[in-house]
């Protein structure tokens, strides 16, 4: 296959392009605006077939929303890690951070390679993992990572710092100065910007995750695609089936341009290309001296075997390794278990899930901490999960009813999540669905603790019928006289704990009525 005029380098730059701003597009339409939210915003999540894997393997079962991950490695099977090099937005981004920093890659420089089999460690704890309850993979994949740090780090500053700057300049600017900016700031915030500014718990965290993982590239470029990326592996691993490689297999004696270009260090030590390793980036045949390198699929033909030698392709990771590695993915589990039995990892801790959230770990053991609730939230009451619920509970969905409450007529959480870990309740259903229970805190609720009315809680309750009722009390005042105020109750049989009235409640501070999880498992 001879590359096209414009070369291969350009097209697949402008393939990583066009599917870096088509991640980013879905982010963007990830959000409740004037209609509901298209349900092909989780697309990135249903073609990751680490995902994919990991929530069958959590819920023992197939999942149909999730076999479009079959696209992802029937492309593999064709043409190798090309997702790696062409498809994968993490991947662009490093790419640009290392255009950014100028990092070249660094001739022969083997420094790094006793690191190769710990992505393979990785996947295997991840997969194993998601098998016997101590879920990773949304610590771990690149999309979750990646999604999870615009959601809870970029996209609010990026939000927070466009106001500030906007706002002082219409409040300092001159009339031609503001007759600019506005125009500018309509169209940010229609098409760039988020439709509400949110802020979220752990953002501090994701940003320096997401980071450290860029500036990993001043060590070696693709440092994470190389050494850490569970679902390069994964990829890497399906790779070695496939027919289409490269010819010379090995780089020329006594050039090896390609192989000290070669950002994916895919060569071994006897020079010979690795097909796991390789992301299929094409620099080595736009780079090649005597234009001799090329990519073709190796087909056999009658009565011969391939043109390519049967040679078997070498795993990076030895048995010993393996075992260590099977050894990590069953053990954690065990771990967590004698954790909470210690009482070292906190244990039955009930939170205040989305709506639909499965019953306790079978929740957790689903959720890949995409973030696809959190930012779809039209309250912002859905915040990350930090250490509450022990360490497989982190960046999993609650609810906090003091930032934000369910809205009762809302089923966007329930649409964008691509593992099922919320279920797919209809509006009746979803309306009933028992997130918790309302409490009053008579110490501090108006009616209670200063015999003052207060009705603003049965106000806001969205039940038809009001979970939350008022009823006539005769109450003594401080000068010794007595009047009837409405003093209100929660009927439980009818409250689903969206948490408005928390939300909304008056008061500074703690507020006097207050959402707690239910004693038992919520049903539909």
């Amino acid at each position: 296959m001879r590359p096209p005029r414009l070369g291969w380098r350009f097209w697949r730059r402008f393939s990583q392009v066009v599917f870096l701003l088509a991640f980013l597009w879905l982010f963007r339409e990830t959000e409740l605006r004037d209609e509901d939210v298209p349900g092909y915003v989780n697309i990135a999540f249903r073609l990751d077939p680490l995902v994919a894997a990991s929530a069958m393997l959590a819920a023992k079962a197939l999942i149909a929303g999730l076999l479009l991950c079959l696209i992802t490695v029937g492309v593999t099977l064709l043409f190798g890690r090309a997702f790696c090099g062409w498809v994968c937005p993490a991947g662009t981004l490093l790419d640009l951070v290392g255009k950014v920093m100028r990092i070249r890659s660094r001739r022969c420089n083997r420094t790094f390679n006793s690191l190769k089999p710990v992505r393979y460690w990785l996947l295997i704890a991840v997969l194993l993992g998601a098998a016997f309850g101590f879920p990773l993979v949304g610590y771990l994949d690149p999309f979750s990572i990646l999604n999870q740090g615009l959601t809870l780090a970029v996209d609010p500053a990026l939000s927070w710092s466009s106001f500030v700057l906007f706002d002082w300049l219409y409040q300092n600017g001159s009339e031609g100065v503001t007759n600019i900016s506005e125009p500018i700031y309509a169209f940010l915030g229609e098409h760039v910007l988020a439709f509400e500014r949110a802020s979220y718990t752990g953002a501090w965290l994701m940003a320096g995750i997401v980071a450290a993982i860029l500036l990993l590239e001043r060590v070696q470029r693709r440092f994470w695609c190389r050494y850490l990326c569970p679902l390069g592996a994964m990829l890497g691993f399906i790779a070695r089936l496939t027919p289409f490689g490269r010819r010379p297999a090995k780089a020329c004696a006594g050039c090896l341009t390609c192989e000290h270009t070669c950002r994916m260090d895919a060569f071994d030590e006897s020079h010979r290309l690795q097909p796991q390793a390789c992301t299929v980036c094409m620099d080595c045949v736009t780079d090649c001296p005597n234009q001799i390198a090329q990519f073709l699929w190796f087909l056999p033909r009658k009565g011969r075997p391939p043109a390519r030698a049967a040679q078997p392709v070498p795993m990076e990771l030895s048995r010993r390794a393996f075992l260590g590695a099977c050894a990590v993915g069953v053990g954690l589990p065990a771990v967590s278990t004698a954790g909470r039995a210690a009482g070292v990892i906190p244990s039955n801790v009930r939170l205040l899930r989305p709506p639909g959230a499965l019953e306790g770990d079978e929740f957790l053991d689903l959720c890949v901490r995409c973030g696809e609730c959190l930012k779809v939230c039209l309250t912002n009451g859905l915040q990350p999960v930090m250490l509450q619920a022990g360490p497989n509970g982190l960046f999993s969905p609650q609810l906090v009813p003091r930032t934000g409450y369910c809205e009762y007529n809302c089923l966007q959480c329930i649409e964008v999540c691509p593992t099922g870990a919320i279920r797919p309740l209809d509006l009746a259903a979803k309306q009933k669905f028992v997130i918790g229970e309302a409490v009053f805190d008579e110490d501090l609720c108006l009616p209670f603790a200063e015999r003052e009315e207060c009705i603003v809680c049965e106000e806001h309750c969205p039940i038809p019928t009001k979970a939350i009722r008022l009823k006539e009390v005769e109450v003594e005042t401080a000068d010794g006289q007595t009047r009837v105020i409405q003093e209100p109750f929660v009927d439980l049989d009818l409250c689903n704990g969206c948490g408005i009235c928390e939300n909304k409640c008056p008061l500074d501070g703690a507020p006097g009525i207050y959402v707690r999880p239910v004693a038992e498992e919520p049903s539909i």
